[in-house]
């Protein structure tokens, strides 16, 4: 794209918290009418530079201008009020509410001092006809899909007069059609003169979308390039430090032979197991030291299969077994008393408590596992803490940091490392790698492999099918909450043959 006069630069930007430096001297800038990919691992600087830029965050060194005037913003709604608006992964819309009223919250047209539903609803129906998207603004927004609220949140943000668009991976939680369906609604955007700046780990999505690309490392800028000029290899040797061979070498990493372990009884086995209106019953077994993929489009019934097995959700149908003997699981506690573990796919609601310290979040499983009566000696909890943050390479690796503050791949391996201090027989990891840099997933991936040649049983879901496939000993396949094929050989199985069985629901 032709270079233009930026409508946003920071220069020199520095950020420190007590014991870490957050960001070096950074610089940036964002063209009007462009995309520009910010992309870095997990902990590259990526979010604290965004708070900085949005007011959250107060500066330490260097300068912003906005359309080349100096700016310091005192919070999230001054820099809406310069436009600059901000659109996060966990939208923050009133699903109770309609379209419109989420549009105009705040700023709703009003005729003789009361709210004029009627013309909120008209300004909605213009506003969301000039970005292509196609839905009644009298509708309730919770009717609507995620991408369809993303959308609604964008529009939001483009109605206050935006000027700068900050997308804060936006596509973390849609399938490939409704990223389409927003991409749609970003360029035109683009061409309208939008600024934008998209943050996502998905690197096929910044080469679809992106027209340049500034990179982040351990809060210090590697470098700006156009994407057209910086290949998707190129992109992550600058973005983990070190030659693509981290991820390679998971490609020479052979899963372990399950011929000897095969003639014992499965950890768990399941035998018709279903549960109305969340997945028709299944059959299912999973071995010692076997990783079970389990493939699907976003709402394939992938979690609820997942929350059955562990008694989170309780089964209507079937018979569950463990180590062949039937066993009924009243709740969560039940599967952990069998040596079952579960990292759910949402690490903030379901699994971390952000207001507790590293150690305390990794020793929780193992103290519900004895009981509030019996506390776990403080010695023990720091050899046991300590051994697993070194083990998964936790940074900062000072344990009583508080989780709220290490990036998602951190969190991620946090909880990960709360599950393996229990020593169980079964994990269950539900979409383990979805959010973090390609440095943390490597290291998570390359776990799962090392933990099946010990002996673990591993049941593994992910959106990603190269992940799965890589993985795997045999994929379980589920189409519209119904399990629709187990692919045994998973050596003669590519991702072609994956998607055709859910497009489908027959194996090929």
């Amino acid at each position: 794209m032709a270079e233009t006069t930026p409508i946003l630069e920071m220069r020199g930007i520095g950020k420190r918290f007590p014991g870490v430096i957050a960001l070096d001297g950074v610089d940036f800038r964002l063209l009007p009418g462009e995309v520009h990919a910010l992309m870095g691992e997990n902990g590259a600087g990526k979010s604290t530079l965004i708070k900085i830029l949005t007011g959250v965050y107060d500066i330490d060194d260097g300068e912003i201008e906005l359309d080349g005037v100096p700016v310091l913003f005192s919070g999230p709604k001054a820099a809406q009020n310069a436009g600059v608006s901000t659109v996060y992964q966990e939208i923050n819309l009133c699903p109770n509410l309609s379209v419109a009223e989420n549009i105009y919250i705040g700023r709703e047209p009003r005729r003789l001092g009361f709210i004029s539903f009627r013309a909120m609803r008209a300004k909605a129906a213009e506003l969301l006809g000039s970005l292509g998207i196609d839905i009644d603004p009298g509708s309730i927004l919770a009717g609507h899909s995620i991408a369809v609220q993303q959308m609604v949140a964008i529009a939001r943000a483009v109605d206050i007069s935006a000027r700068v668009l900050i997308l804060d991976e936006p596509t973390s939680s849609l399938d490939a059609g409704e990223v389409a369906q927003l991409f749609r609604v970003i360029r035109g955007l683009r061409e309208q003169g939008l600024a934008i700046v998209f943050v996502t780990h998905f690197l096929d999505q910044v080469y679809e979308i992106s027209d340049r690309i500034t990179v982040l490392r351990n809060g210090r800028l590697v470098g700006e390039f156009p994407t057209t000029e910086l290949s998707q290899r190129d992109l992550v040797e600058k973005m983990i430090g070190k030659e693509l061979s981290v991820l390679e070498s998971l490609e020479e990493q052979a899963k372990p032979d399950l011929r000897s372990l095969e003639a014992s009884p499965p950890v768990l086995a399941a035998d018709r197991v279903g549960r109305a209106g969340a997945i028709a019953p299944f059959s299912l077994t999973i071995h010692a030291g076997e990783v079970v993929g389990l493939a699907g489009l976003l709402g394939s019934g992938r979690s609820e299969l997942a929350r059955l097995l562990f008694g989170a959700d309780k089964a209507d149908s079937g018979e569950l077994r463990v180590d062949g003997q039937p066993v009924t699981f009243r709740g969560p506690r039940s599967a952990m008393e069998r040596d079952i573990a579960y990292l759910s796919e949402n690490r903030r609601t379901e699994g971390l408590i952000e207001e507790l310290t590293v150690r305390e979040n990794i020793i929780l499983a193992l103290q519900a596992n004895r009981g509030w009566a019996r506390p776990v000696p403080r010695r023990q909890q720091d050899e046991l803490v300590d051994k697993y943050v070194k083990a998964l390479s936790i940074r900062p690796a000072d344990p009583q940091t508080v989780v709220r503050n290490l990036s998602g791949g951190n969190q991620q391996k946090v909880l990960l490392a709360r599950w393996l201090i229990t020593e169980p027989r079964l994990l269950i990891l539900d979409e383990p790698t979805r959010g973090i840099d390609v440095g943390a997933k490597a290291d998570i991936q390359r776990l799962v492999v090392s933990l099946a040649g010990d002996g673990l049983g591993v049941l593994f879901i992910s959106a990603e099918l190269e992940e799965v496939l890589r993985l795997s000993h045999k994929i379980v396949v589920l189409r519209d909450r119904q399990v629709v094929a187990q692919l045994e050989n998973t050596d003669e199985v590519d991702a072609n043959t994956i998607m055709n069985t859910i497009a489908t629901g027959v194996s090929s």
